[in-house]
């Protein structure tokens, strides 16, 4: 499998908690589909203290993974948004 892509793609996106409405991360989102996994490296600014909770209602929204041998966070369906 073949790693993602060096060069982040110009999209940016903010991603919040679905429960509290917070933000979470920007990131920088390639495509247009769905956010199922958010890279590590593409994260540009981190709100979170712990990883994968949310800082304001301690719900958690995501599973760290590696995907395609890259630090990753697997999204959990439906505790997040982004604009």
């Amino acid at each position: 499998m073949a790693k993602p892509r060096k060069k982040l793609p110009e999209k940016s996106v903010d991603i919040y908690c679905s429960k509290c409405n917070s933000a979470l991360f920007q990131y920088k989102k390639g495509g247009k589909g769905a956010l199922v996994k958010c890279f590590k490296e593409r994260i540009t600014k981190d709100f979170t203290s712990e990883p994968c909770q949310c800082p304001n209602c301690q719900q958690v929204f995501a599973r760290e993974t590696l995907i395609r041998g890259t630090p990753a966070y697997k999204m959990i369906g439906g505790k997040v948004w982004f604009k």
